[in-house]
């Protein structure tokens, strides 16, 4: 751990929390990732070897603790690492608010798809087995397609073809479903701007946009 040479707490705490990904690791944890491969599909670009080291460095500061639950590494937040809510809740709100432009390197399926399933709101969907599949026209190969079944209470996200009933296609480009997702746009405007399409009979089509909704973050008022 790198020492800024400070009595400042505000030095002190970055010197823990500002290596790369140690914050977003958190993050991770406090929307209820409790095992490694959980972790993985939170960050999907950090290697796994890297993301081992800084789970490391988390459990000796006292951030997280490590359980071994019926043979697997259980991970939790310890009331340390629970009082980082507010501060990751407090830099979610300043970077939507006054760091919003997104680049390409910023686009992620992977991260995307995974941060729908943990959040969507299930409660709107139908209480039978229900699944949507998304096609991103601008994505190539295996990434390009993912299907989301929600049954009951359970959201799951697939990069492959579970073999269910698809209720809806959704076809896109990953750029517009990001920027949905986020509350930069909404789904009228791009369905309106044809810059999204949805593929089902019209009483499923006119739900879609509830169904999948916004993340938490489209709630964060934006400057004008």
């Amino acid at each position: 751990m790198t020492s800024y040479g400070q009595f400042c707490p505000v030095a002190k705490a970055m010197e823990l929390l500002d290596e790369r990904w140690t914050i977003l690791i958190v993050r991770e944890m406090l929307l209820g990732s409790r095992h490694f491969n959980e972790l993985r599909r939170g960050v999907p670009k950090m290697s796994p070897a890297l993301l081992t080291k800084r789970l490391r460095s988390l459990e000796r500061a006292g951030v997280i603790r490590r359980s071994d639950i019926g043979g697997r590494s259980v991970y939790s937040l310890t009331d340390m690492g629970q009082e980082l809510t507010t501060v990751v809740e407090a830099l979610s709100q300043w970077g939507i608010r006054w760091v919003g432009e997104l680049g390409d390197a910023d686009l992620d399926p992977h991260l995307l798809m995974w941060d729908m399933r943990r959040t969507i709101a299930v409660e709107r969907w139908p209480r039978r087995r229900t699944m949507v599949q998304f096609r991103f026209r601008d994505v190539i190969g295996r990434s390009g397609t993912w299907w989301l079944v929600v049954s009951g209470d359970d959201a799951q996200v697939c990069d492959f073809d579970p073999g269910y009933e698809v209720d809806a296609t959704i076809v896109t480009d990953l750029r517009t479903l990001t920027e949905i997702w986020r509350g930069d746009i909404d789904w009228r405007y791009a369905l309106s701007a044809d810059r999204a399409e949805v593929h089902a009979p019209a009483e499923i089509a006119r739900e879609i946009p509830s169904w999948i909704g916004q993340s938490l973050s489209a709630a964060i008022p934006r400057p004008a």
